[in-house]
């Protein structure tokens, strides 16, 4: 068995704020790790720092980019244990985005659907919770029993079965290791 990792934040930018907004959550975006470092953090979003229009498949870091510059980023990390065919099968779903990331992009449109609770799915175009969402599937992990394009970070937020790794500011993880305590303690 392996353990992945989920990431729920929210940054404060103009666009988390919009999306709290309408989703009334306490997070905005939703990540997946393939190590308690969070070393291999993937997800959807923005690809610039300073320009949130352009979006796609970023692999993120938890010391640079949009969290460097929104510090006081907010994130609750919890893992799963996986056998070791799911992890494997998650790791060359990742990797297949990443060599297709440049033809991958933030599907805002979809986002929309969320809000009329249509699922809007376009060929190439994601949106966090509905990438994370899909690598969970098509590895055998979990089954919202909903399209993806309509699962939202909150959906994570409450599942069972969890452990939860850590809570807090981001700037604050360390690696999990010290962390780790049990949904039944929330």
């Amino acid at each position: 068995m392996k353990k992945i990792y989920i990431m729920l934040s929210y940054t404060g930018t103009a666009p988390s704020k919009v999306i709290k907004l309408f989703s009334k959550e306490k997070y905005s975006h939703v990540s997946i790790a393939l190590d308690s470092q969070l070393k291999e953090l993937y997800s959807f979003a923005r690809k610039k720092v300073n320009n949130p229009f352009i979006g796609g498949f970023i692999k993120e870091d938890i010391n640079g980019g949009i969290y460097k510059k929104f510090e006081n980023t907010k994130c609750y990390i919890y893992s799963l244990e996986v056998t070791d065919e799911q992890y494997e099968t998650i790791s060359n779903i990742i990797k297949d985005f990443e060599i297709k990331k440049h033809n991958l992009h933030y599907n805002m449109i979809g986002l929309l659907g969320v809000l009329v609770n249509v699922p809007i799915e376009r060929r190439n175009h994601y949106f966090c919770s509905q990438f994370v969402s899909e690598v969970l599937l098509k590895s055998g992990v979990l089954n919202f029993n909903i399209p993806s394009a309509l699962v939202q970070p909150t959906h994570f937020y409450n599942m069972k079965d969890k452990d939860v790794v850590y809570t807090g500011l981001l700037r604050d993880y360390s690696d999990g290791i010290n962390y780790s305590y049990s949904t039944a303690a929330i």
